[in-house]
């Protein structure tokens, strides 16, 4: 008799942290590995940020905070959501969770049934997918790719529309590709969703400062399905906070409370040091942590000048986040060194065998045609990686 659950038996392990694994064992073998496979800005927390939580170490902030956060800290949640989205929320809108990965899984069941659909334009990142099995949900996938940079169009999202659609779910920017929607985009989407008041608009936002040619623009500001969005966001990406755990939902009222109520069962309120912290990030000028976004692009450009010499890459100039997404089709179905390449997860593997680079393949992200590369890393190591890859697949091409 199998012990374990149906549940947990659905559920795959994160590739991203399967391939980060296998990268961090081989280093630790004594092989020289460049890991670009965690979406983790390599900066340190900010000072004025670390302060904080050694402040609030003094004053003993040790004790149980109320489930969905402080009060003040989710008013400096509204007021930040305010200042840079041109969004109103009240701090009683806004449930402040474990990372913003909590505050999906919270707003997912809150909403969702065995059976309901969820819609996940691919590629995703690689937990929607996982978590919508968690909570008894069946994913529908819309497919995009390298030619549409990756995201969908209204015609499309109306089309995987059905009676049992619950939610669409996708992150803007986007990690894995580095896309964004525009203003214009967000509204022809936000025109099919008013049309269809039971469907739930998931949000996440996690990228949201680290793009490089425009304002984020948010789908939760068309007032037509305002009370169809849960906004999801946190200070993992924009202030390299991603061990303090810190994400938040803004939802509707009654979304709201269904979040409490899920969070209540689960883990209770946020660490309360992480959560004064947080005060400060949220309340400081956006523009005291832009070095940050402004070294991520100079990163990008150089990577994309090198990326663009590897052979059988087709590669987008990504416009936000810290990936890229190039296509590598061109290997799927061949053979090298011996290897046969069945898609990019194969693909991934054989670069951090032969060249000793660290990826993450593009199976677990809806695009087994496709691969991910971070480049939240130092110059010197980025410019090595591209250097390895070219030369490796000079050699076996």
């Amino acid at each position: 008799m199998e012990k374990l659950s149906e549940r947990l038996l659905r559920l795959r392990y994160s590739q991203t942290f399967v391939m980060s694994n296998k990268a961090r064992d081989m280093k630790a073998s004594g092989v020289d590995v460049i890991s670009l496979t965690l979406g983790e800005p390599d900066f340190d927390v900010p000072a004025n940020i670390k302060q904080a939580a050694i402040d609030a170490i003094n004053e003993n902030y040790s004790h149980y905070s109320p489930v969905p956060g402080f009060l003040d800290l989710r008013q400096a949640i509204a007021a930040k959501l305010k200042r840079d989205n041109e969004l109103d929320y009240k701090p009683s809108q806004i449930c402040v969770a474990n990372g913003a990965k909590q505050a999906i899984i919270n707003v997912l069941m809150a909403l969702v049934n065995d059976g309901d659909e969820v819609i996940l334009p691919v590629p995703y990142w690689v937990s929607y997918d996982e978590m919508v099995k968690m909570v008894g949900g069946r994913s529908v996938f819309i497919k995009t790719s390298y030619v549409n940079d990756f995201k969908i169009t209204a015609e499309q999202l109306e089309e995987a529309i059905t009676p049992k659609t619950k939610v669409l779910l996708y992150s803007s920017p986007c990690n894995p590709s580095g896309s964004y929607y525009t203003y214009d985009e967000l509204k022809s989407l936000a025109k099919v969703i008013s049309k269809y008041p039971h469907i739930t608009v998931i949000s996440d936002e996690i990228y949201e400062y680290i793009n490089y040619e425009t304002k984020h623009r948010s789908i939760a500001a068309f007032p037509e399905i305002y009370e169809q969005v849960a906004v999801i966001n946190g200070l993992s990406k924009g202030y390299a906070m991603t061990g303090w755990r810190m994400g938040y939902s803004a939802c509707p009222e009654w979304l709201a409370k269904a979040c409490d109520k899920v969070q209540g069962q689960m883990t209770s309120g946020a660490n309360t040091v992480a959560q004064r912290a947080a005060i400060t990030a949220l309340t400081t000028d956006p523009a005291e942590y832009r070095y940050m976004i402004d070294e991520f692009k100079k990163r990008r450009d150089i990577v994309y000048d090198l990326m663009k010499e590897i052979p059988g890459f087709k590669v987008l100039l990504p416009k936000s986040a810290f990936y890229f997404y190039p296509d590598i089709s061109f290997y799927i179905g061949k053979t090298l060194n011996g290897k046969e390449i069945k898609d990019s997860d194969d693909f991934a593997m054989f670069l951090l065998d032969e060249a000793h680079v660290g990826s993450v393949g593009g199976v677990s992200f809806g695009s087994p045609e496709c691969i991910r590369f971070s480049y939240a890393a130092s110059e010197v190591n980025l410019r090595e990686a591209m250097k390895r890859i070219k030369e490796t697949l000079e050699k076996y091409t």
